[in-house]
């Protein structure tokens, strides 16, 4: 193997490896019933979040540095929509919810 390949098949390695815990430790607190209410949601959101950030590091290879502006300011467009489709969901199922109380 080329030295290139073998850094780029060490970073998949790292990234598959990260991107399984990062899984792996939502899962465990729900199903071992180690954290409720809120407190899993918050765990469950910040492992998301930082397993986005691990698969556009170690699997699209995304930084700051080589990666041109256009692609960095679509990728940011794009996460004001996810927030934004996102947010206004949970913002109509919370009225739902307490409007059905």
């Amino acid at each position: 193997m080329h030295h290139s390949a073998e850094r780029s098949l060490s970073t998949y390695l790292t990234g598959f490896a990260l991107a399984v815990v990062l899984t792996a430790i939502p899962f465990a607190l729900v199903w071992g019933g180690l954290l409720t209410g809120p407190a899993v949601y918050v765990v469950i959101a910040v492992a998301a979040v930082i397993q986005v950030v691990v698969h556009l590091v170690f699997f699209l290879h995304m930084n700051f540095k080589s990666t041109p502006g256009e692609n960095l300011f679509f990728l940011g467009f794009a996460a004001v929509l996810i927030c934004i489709m996102v947010g206004g969901s949970l913002w109509i199922m919370m009225d739902l919810h307490h409007r059905m109380m």
